[in-house]
C-alpha cells in the first residue's frame, strides 16, 4: 500500500493485445510492437507521487510506440484524493478514468459497486500461476479477479548508518531496544532517534500487529481494534513519544518525516520501497550505501508489517475496453516491472522478475522482498478503506496525547462497527 504522499488513507498484466480482439500469455510482451491494431483514447489515474510520476508518466506514454494508433492520456491524482475522486469519477460516468492505479485496499470496495471491469480470464489465469501469490489475492472480491497487481510493498525501518555507527548502536529489532537506541543517539550526537507518522493510520499497523492484534477479525466478522491488543498497541505508539524516542506532528506527516530522516535530524523512520528515490536526493545520502533498512521493531507479542501496494484495474464502463486491458497488460509486464524497479526501487509483482539482474542487484528489493513475503496480509473487504479515517483520527490523537490509549481504541471500535453493519 502506497501511504508515502498523502496524510489520509482512503481512497489497481503481461500480454500486450496481439489482436483487436484478444490478449497473448506471453511475458515478453513488453518487447515488442504488437501487430494488433487497438486504437483510441486510454486515460489513466496514476496515484504515485512526485518523485515517481515522471516515470510512470513516460512508461505510459511509451505504449504508443507499441500501439501507435492509442494515445494515451496520463493523468496524476494525488494519492490522499484518489479514492474519493475515483469514486464520483466511476459513479457519474462524467469524464471517468479508463484505468487507475488503485491502492490494494480499494479494489474490492470498487468492485462491489460494480466500477470495475473483471480481468480476462486468460489474464486472471496467467496472474494466478506467474504473479506472487499474496498480491494476486489483493485484485479478487468474491473469487473474481478485478485487478491486476502493479507493485507490492510493506514497511521497514529506515536508518541513516552513519549516524548509528557514530552512537554506537545497532537497528533495532524491538521498541524496547528502539528507546534504548534513541537515548544512546541523543546523548551521543544530539538527533532524535525516529521520527514517527502520527497523522496517517497505516503506520498504527505495526503497532497492532506487534500485539499480536489486527483491526478485524473478517472471518468472524468481528471488529478487533478495540481489543486488549489494540489498546496496547495505541499506548506503545505514544510512549515512543513520550519517552523521547520520536517525534511526531498531527499534520504534513510524510513532508516532516521526510525532511527529518533526509536533514539527519533524526536517525530513523519507518516508510515503504516508494520511499527511496526521495530518500537518496537528501544530503544524508548523497552516498546511498548510507541508507540502512530493517524489520520494522516488533512489539511485545510480534514483529509485523502490513502487505501493501498498487494494483491496476480498467473501468467497467470504458469506452476502449480492449485497449484499456491491453495497457494494463503492457504496464504490468515483466520488463516495464524491471524497469520500474532499476528505476525507482519498487517491488515487482511479477515472480520471474526476482530473476533479472536489475532487480536481484537491486539493495532495496534485496530487503523488501523478504519483509513482502512474512507481511500480514489484511483483510481484502469493501470497507477495508474506510477503516482508515476514524483510525487516523484516533491514531493521531493518541501520539499527540490529546487522547488516552483506552479511549482511541473505544472510538475506533465504536467507528468501525458503524461502517460494518452487523458485526461484533
Amino acid at each position: 500500500m502506497r501511504r508515502g504522499i498523502a496524510a489520509t488513507a482512503l481512497v489497481a498484466t503481461l500480454a500486450l493485445a496481439a489482436t483487436a480482439c484478444g490478449g497473448s500469455d506471453s511475458s515478453d510482451s513488453g518487447d515488442k510492437k504488437s501487430s494488433g491494431e487497438l486504437s483510441g483514447t486510454v486515460t489513466w489515474w496514476d496515484t504515485s507521487n512526485d518523485t515517481e510520476k515522471a516515470t510512470f508518466q513516460k512508461i505510459a506514454e511509451d505504449f504508443h510506440t507499441l500501439h501507435p494508433k492509442v494515445t494515451v492520456k496520463y493523468v496524476n491524482v494525488p494519492y490522499g484524493d484518489a479514492q474519493n475522486k475515483i469514486k464520483n469519477a466511476f459513479g457519474s460516468g462524467s469524464d471517468a478514468p479508463d484505468v487507475i492505479r488503485s491502492d490494494v485496499g480499494w479494489v474490492a470496495d470498487f468492485a462491489s459497486l460494480g466500477y470495475l471491469d473483471k480481468v480476462p480470464d486468460a489474464k486472471a489465469k496467467e496472474v494466478d500461476s506467474a504473479f506472487l501469490k499474496q498480491a494476486a489475492a489483493s485484485g479478487k472480491y468474491d473469487g473474481t479477479m478485478y485487478a491486476v497487481p502493479q507493485v507490492i510493498d510493506t514497511l521497514g525501518l529506515f536508518y541513516n548508518k552513519k549516524m548509528l555507527k557514530d552512537a554506537g548502536v545497532q537497528p533495532p529489532k524491538s521498541l524496547d531496544e528502539l528507546k534504548t537506541a534513541a537515548a544512546t543517539i541523543k546523548s551521543k550526537t544530539g538527533n532524535t532517534g525516529m521520527y514517527l507518522r502520527g497523522d496517517d493510520s497505516y503506520w498504527f499497523l505495526p503497532f497492532i500487529y506487534g500485539e499480536g492484534g489486527d483491526l478485524v477479525d473478517a472471518k468472524d466478522k468481528k471488529v478487533t481494534v478495540d481489543g486488549p491488543a489494540g489498546v496496547k498497541a495505541f499506548k506503545a505508539a505514544r510512549d515512543l513519544v513520550t519517552s523521547g524516542a520520536a517525534i511526531t506532528n498531527a499534520t504534513d506527516g510524510w513532508n516532516n518525516m521526510e525532511t527529518a530522516f533526509k536533514s539527519g535530524k533524526v536517525a530513523m523512520m519507518v516508510n515503504g520501497p516508494w520511499a527511496v528515490a526521495d530518500v537518496y536526493a537528501g544530503d544524508q545520502f548523497k552516498d546511498k550505501s548510507n541508507l540502512g533498512v530493517a524489520a520494522v521493531p516488533a512489539g511485545s507479542a510480534a514483529q509485523g508489517a502490513p502487505q501493501g501496494g498498487h494494483d491496476l484495474a480498467v473501468y467497467a464502463g470504458s469506452k476502449n475496453l480492449e485497449a484499456s486491458h491491453a495497457f494494463v497488460d503492457y504496464l504490468t509486464s515483466q520488463n516495464v516491472q524491471v524497469q520500474t524497479t532499476k528505476a525507482l526501487s519498487l517491488l515487482p509483482t511479477r515472480t520471474a522478475a526476482y530473476d533479472q539482474p536489475d532487480v536481484k542487484s537491486n539493495e532495496m528489493v534485496q530487503f523488501f522482498k523478504p519483509a513482502v513475503d512474512k507481511a500480514v496480509e489484511r483483510a481484502w473487504i469493501p470497507e477495508n478503506g474506510s477503516l482508515f479515517e476514524p483510525l487516523k483520527l484516533q491514531f493521531t490523537k493518541a501520539v499527540t496525547g490529546s487522547s488516552s490509549p483506552e479511549d482511541a481504541a473505544k472510538a475506533s471500535g465504536e467507528a468501525f462497527r458503524k461502517i460494518l453493519k452487523g458485526w461484533k
